[in-house]
């Protein structure tokens, strides 16, 4: 990997971990995920639109990923509306890997390395060490599941987005739809669990959420080109950096709490994820 594709990588960490914590001080959460969703919607069908249609037989797949997205918002959302990002973030950027490679390895037969039986296992102990501190801190308990939930739906989502996209052919217009039929999902949903006054949001708000949606579009697309210009693996593994970048922005921005316990749990994590990576 190049000095410049590793500064890109690093900057896609920094932006995915930058959506997150504009969600979280937008205000609304529900409201910010809103214009987030949406906006991601937008940029994704204009891709989309450039690209050859979807067959018939991709379009379950699509649909599946949008529902499985809707979920992934939905989650995230309620953890953020618990707990601090600091807290929030790296549970549910954590998990995800751990769930798909346990998935592979017990329902796809995949084979397991030892390297990546060693990162489940530095994975799991920095996860259970930031769940722990939500119980001695005396933050709100509900942030785990949701958090663990949102992790579960990234797993679900990326199974059926990479099956979906290799049946396709054509991963960027994949997800483009994707995107846009989850923006068509979760709003009614996001109305229809908080009612109409979701679609009321302050000029912070509408800010934080537009940003939030460029900054997740840019950080996927940055993901994407580096995995042209470097190893997938290498690539994959450098982008958990956005663990670190988030709990430095709960610290630094949000004022978060930053002991001895979570910062150890985030460094667990990171290097969890990295191994299952390698």
């Amino acid at each position: 990997m190049s000095f410049w594709v590793f500064l890109w990588v690093l900057a896609a960490a920094l932006l995915h971990a930058l959506w997150n914590a504009l969600v979280k001080t937008g205000g609304s959460k529900i409201t910010a995920m809103l214009l987030v969703s949406g906006g991601d919607g937008l940029i994704g069908l204009a891709v989309a639109l450039s690209r050859p249609l979807p067959s018939a037989e991709i379009w379950p797949w699509i649909v599946a990923s949008g529902l499985i997205r809707t979920a992934y918002l939905l989650f995230l959302t309620y953890a953020y509306e618990q707990g601090d990002l600091s807290r929030v973030y790296p549970i549910a950027r954590g998990a995800a890997p751990l769930i798909v490679l346990i998935v592979g390895a017990f329902a796809l037969s995949d084979v397991v390395t030892v390297t990546e039986t060693l990162g489940i296992v530095v994975l799991g102990a920095g996860i259970l060490l930031m769940a722990q501190g939500v119980l001695t801190n005396g933050e709100s308990r509900r942030l785990v599941p949701f958090a663990l939930g949102s992790a579960v739906a990234t797993a679900a989502y990326s199974l059926v987005d990479g099956t979906g996209a290799r049946l396709m052919g054509d991963p960027v217009a994949f997800v483009g739809w994707a995107l846009f039929v989850t923006s068509l999902i979760f709003a009614p949903v996001a109305i229809g669990t908080r009612g109409v006054g979701v679609l009321r949001a302050g000029g912070r708000t509408w800010l934080f959420g537009l940003l939030g949606a460029a900054a997740s579009y840019l950080a996927y697309s940055i993901a994407v080109w580096a995995m042209t210009q470097a190893p997938i693996a290498l690539v994959t593994a450098l982008r958990e950096t956005s663990i670190l970048f988030a709990v430095l922005i709960g610290w630094l921005m949000f004022g978060e709490r930053l002991g001895w316990g979570k910062a150890l749990a985030a460094l667990l994590i990171v290097g969890g994820v990295v191994l299952t990576r390698m």
